[in-house]
């Protein structure tokens, strides 16, 4: 293999497949640039129209205990109840603006179940409120209830999951979260709202990281193509060796002495 990989004219077919996959995989990454500016302009105009969108009730996207749908994500809607203050949670190591604090998880419980509601941001555990007491009426977003964590302890949950919430708040439950934009009456201002949820992906546009994948799958070929072109010339010179080993048949063995 690496007499025929040394062989010049295998070193120039290298050369040039070399400087092929080269080019593959700049397009590839130029194909990534604009997975990002398309799918960022995209996502732009989504979050543009939830805004201006007007809530719709709750139950008519999302009843307890009933599958949450992927499109549901970022869904603006409203629901009437009350918060049950003594039952609040803290949400540690929750992330916004590039600093690091605590989400503040509050029971919602409507006519039809509990609903877990964000209602907001805090730096230290000592700046979460009460919430609005009496009956409320809030507005906010659909988000996905996440991975079952550690469970619920000293007021605090490392995970906003419905499948443990409801071991202490009971059920019936929602299978998501809301993600507060607005109450009626006004929480404190000491907490900081969260933007529009997300769904992972978001922000890349489909096709254009498909033809990323592409080049970078066409590169790899071209390097490939020389690993098997050299095996393809070791294994001819093989079978040439093997024949001039060989007895020539035409040619008469020697006279005995």
């Amino acid at each position: 293999m690496l007499r025929a990989a040394v062989r010049p004219r295998m070193i120039v077919l290298l050369l040039l497949l070399l400087g092929a996959a080269y080019a593959c995989g700049r397009l590839g990454v130029w194909q990534l640039d604009r997975a990002q500016i398309r799918g960022a302009g995209a996502q732009e105009r989504h979050v543009a129209e939830q805004l201006a969108a007007p809530p719709v009730p709750i139950l008519d996207v999302l009843a307890p205990q009933t599958a949450f749908e992927g499109d549901d994500v970022g869904r603006k809607v409203s629901v009437t109840g009350a918060y049950e203050a003594d039952e609040q949670l803290l949400v540690p190591d929750r992330a916004l603006d590039g600093r690091t604090g605590y989400l503040v998880l509050t029971p919602l419980r409507t006519s039809d179940g509990v609903l877990p509601v964000v209602r907001g941001w805090v730096a230290q555990p000592g700046a979460a409120d009460d919430p609005p007491a009496g009956t409320v009426a809030v507005e906010g977003f659909l988000q996905a209830s996440e991975q079952a964590g550690s469970g619920v302890a000293d007021g605090r949950t490392d995970a906003i999951s419905s499948a443990e919430l409801v071991g202490t708040w009971g059920g019936p439950i929602w299978t998501g979260y809301l993600v507060l934009s607005s109450s009626d009456p006004a929480q404190s201002a000491d907490l900081a709202l969260l933007g529009i949820p997300t769904k992972p992906g978001e922000g890349l546009n489909i096709q254009n990281l498909a033809y990323a994948a592409q080049w970078w799958i066409f590169g790899t070929f071209a390097v490939l193509l020389w690993l098997r072109l050299v095996r393809d010339e070791a294994r001819g010179d093989g079978s040439d060796e093997d024949d001039e080993d060989l007895p020539d048949e035409a040619t008469p063995p020697p006279a005995p002495a």
